[in-house]
């Protein structure tokens, strides 16, 4: 089974840079995609990780990123 991890996501209005750490706060992914929730969602996905959290940055674009990904599971 694979152990869950947590994600941080650092919005801007273009682009959103993920960073992944394992159980351990060992950073195992980093990434700059398309500030669009289905784009993110998507990189997350086929990373194949599951996901204790996903935190991202208090902005804007917030409710918009914050929904679309709750949509995506």
């Amino acid at each position: 089974m694979d152990q869950q991890h947590h994600v941080g996501l650092d919005v801007s209005v273009k682009e959103t840079a993920i960073c992944i750490v394992d159980p351990h706060g060992k950073v195992v992914h980093r990434a700059t995609v398309e500030s669009h929730p289905e784009v993110i969602g998507q990189h997350l996905i086929d990373l194949g990780h599951s996901y204790a959290r996903v935190g991202l940055e208090a902005g804007p674009l917030s409710p918009w990123l914050y929904a679309g990904l709750v949509e995506a599971g």
